[in-house]
């Protein structure tokens, strides 16, 4: 993998262990030659992610909306930073320019972005690891959540083995690079629908 999308929140959350997993994934994203895309803010996570790529000599892409950067949140410090008009049009590029994608802690918009890119691999749009950085237990009631989905009939097994979960960064980033997405067929038919 060469680049990786990350969603998370543009806040620090409540407690410190957030900012400290987010820039040690900065980190570790350098160390292994991944140049990170993300959201192009210089708050919360969003700038530990970028600022851990960046203190270890990496090369980070903002994606950054022209109504955000009026609000004087846009990093200054990127390799790259690539305005769009619209929210859709950011999630559109950055699915464009990456490999992959971690979600870390965030909010209503670190899911909404997340689960599109999880639903477009569902539907077999792209074919890229979709994962999630289990900080602290951060997920741990959406994953008993998208169990019940499973188990009530409203989620494949196989698309829900899809989704990559690990509170390890390294082993995370090994399952990403090793993963093969499963192959879908037409998963609307006469039964179904």
């Amino acid at each position: 993998m060469k680049r990786i999308t990350v969603f998370c929140g543009s806040s620090f959350g409540t407690d410190s262990i957030y900012k400290e997993r987010a820039t040690a994934l900065g980190n570790a994203l350098a160390k292994n030659e991944i140049e990170l895309v993300y959201g192009g803010a210089n708050v919360g996570l969003m700038g530990a992610v970028a600022d851990g790529v960046l203190s270890e000599g990496g090369k980070v892409i903002g994606v950054l909306p022209h109504f955000l950067q009026s609000k004087e949140i846009a990093h200054t410090g990127l390799t790259e930073l690539i305005l769009v008009e619209t929210m859709h049009e950011r999630k559109t590029r950055m699915n464009d320019l990456c490999d992959g994608v971690i979600a870390l802690p965030g909010g209503f918009g670190t899911l909404e972005e997340f689960f599109e890119m999880l639903t477009w691999a569902q539907l077999g749009l792209h074919k890229k690891p979709i994962a999630i950085l289990n900080i602290d237990g951060f997920y741990d009631s959406l994953s008993v959540l998208i169990q019940v989905m499973t188990d009530k009939g409203f989620l494949k097994p196989v698309n829900q083995k899809m989704l990559l979960v690990s509170d390890n960064i390294e082993e995370l980033l090994t399952r990403m690079s090793e993963y093969v997405a499963p192959e879908v067929g037409k998963w609307i038919s006469k039964t179904t629908a």
